[in-house]
């Protein structure tokens, strides 16, 4: 399981992107943008111009066409620009518009995350587009999206495994991808044990007994004690989170991890970087 969850993410990092304009667009496709500019953008963003198809290129988002598992889909986040003083990417929204909650999770950036670039699990509710929206240091705005094929994730009851991740929640593991040079973005990979329970699953099939929301809501990375990056975090990332993100080391230190969820419950987790 462990090995299947880095080929997809592997996949996906190295894979060419998905357009969501293969096709014209279906009703399900038109449902999806009618949530997003009805409800999604004037509340969120007001009447901010958000630059995105042929017209933006700072980031992209990839996503399968259809969804194997509508409980684990994994999606990526790429940037084209540097993060340098001058123009970088300060924030990234993430939002699945048919979802009970929409909001993914709210990413932001600092000084030591040396490319403002994501992947992890999310849960996909109904045929829907995915959203990526970056804001600038320059308060400019981007956003890529991708239609995933998936429905009944949110509803869906958890594996069996869900106990493990309940006997050993916050427990974390943390991995460096490929080499890590020095003055360059490195790659990192993160996993918490919780059950990130939506509060709209059943205990088991077949139960009418619905637990109440528990999911992990907030993380703070940090590397020797400069922000890489913060982030606020909804049920619709999956049960056991998995992130990938980047650092940049400019010498050796230590990648600090603290994380808590919407029981107060607190944890944390550090790994050495050596160069």
């Amino acid at each position: 399981m462990k090995n299947s969850f880095y080929l997809v993410v592997f996949t996906l990092f190295f894979s060419p992107a998905i357009s969501a304009d293969v096709a014209p667009p279906d009703f399900r496709q038109k449902a999806s943008d009618k949530i997003w500019e009805e409800n999604i953008q004037p509340g969120v963003f007001k009447d901010k111009l958000i630059i995105e198809g042929a017209a933006q290129d700072v980031l992209e988002l990839k996503a399968p066409f259809r969804a194997e598992d509508a409980t684990i889909v994994p999606i990526s986040i790429h940037s084209r620009i540097p993060q340098t003083p001058e123009r970088y990417i300060e924030k990234i929204h993430i939002y699945i518009d048919k979802n009970p909650m929409p909001l993914v999770g709210i990413f932001e950036f600092g000084p030591a995350s040396g490319k403002a670039d994501l992947a992890m699990r999310v849960r996909v509710d109904d045929f829907s587009y995915v959203r990526a929206i970056a804001t600038l240091n320059t308060g400019e705005l981007y956003m890529s999206k991708s239609f995933v094929r998936a429905t009944g994730a949110c509803s869906a009851p958890p594996p069996k495994s869900i106990g493990d991740s309940i006997a050993n929640l916050g427990q974390m593991k943390m991995k460096t991808i490929g080499e890590v040079e020095r003055s360059k973005p490195g790659l990192v990979q993160l996993k918490i044990l919780h059950p990130n329970i939506t509060g709209l699953q059943p205990l088991r099939i077949g139960s009418r007994v619905m637990p109440p929301p528990h999911f992990v809501s907030n993380l703070d990375v940090d590397f020797s004690g400069k922000k890489v990056f913060k982030a606020s975090l909804t049920f619709s990332v999956s049960m056991d989170p998995a992130l990938r993100f980047y650092f940049l080391p400019e010498e050796s230190g230590t990648i600090t991890v603290k994380g808590s969820d919407t029981k107060k419950n607190e944890f944390s987790h550090q790994y050495e970087i050596k160069i």
